[in-house]
């Protein structure tokens, strides 16, 4: 299950290229292609290149309770997430701040533009495979504004 948020942009793509949430899912189906770079740093959320093709990055993250990623979007780049293994938290904000709990098989896909923040909020460490499309994993850093929603 993904949801497309309202401000997502369809860029043209190859008829040979998978929508951005199944590439999510292939990879997170297929541990063995990645399970050996799996680690979990108590410091910062642990993130690590596992595919790179002309056409997109795929990125294997692990979080411990309590790791996040801070308000942020991806630029120009398209892509998508899927959570493995645990659940990921969801906080996309525009004006307002909507907040989605995500468990194991769950996508979210996300365009330019598209400001948020993945945090685990859970009990046990979670596992995420994030494809980014038509750029690389770039983030512009936000803080949210309740009055005027994310400001850079």
């Amino acid at each position: 299950m993904f949801a497309v948020p309202e401000n997502t942009v369809v860029l043209p793509e190859t008829s040979a290229l998978l929508h951005p949430v199944r590439v999510a899912l292939s990879w997170a189906a297929d541990r063995d292609r990645w399970k050996h770079q799996l680690r979990y740093d108590p410091e910062e959320r642990f993130s690590a290149l596992v595919d790179r093709s002309d056409d997109q990055e795929v990125w294997l993250m692990s979080w411990l309770p309590g790791q996040t990623a801070s308000l942020h979007d991806h630029s120009s780049t398209t892509g998508a997430f899927t959570v493995v293994s645990g659940s990921l938290t969801e906080v996309v904000t525009t004006r307002i701040q909507v907040v989605h709990s995500l468990h194991a098989g769950q996508s979210r896909v996300w365009g330019p533009g598209y400001v948020h923040q993945v945090r685990n909020d859970g009990v046990d460490p979670a596992v995420s495979i994030h494809v980014y499309r038509h750029g690389t994993r770039s983030m512009t850093p936000y803080r949210y504004d309740p009055v005027n929603g994310p400001v850079r």
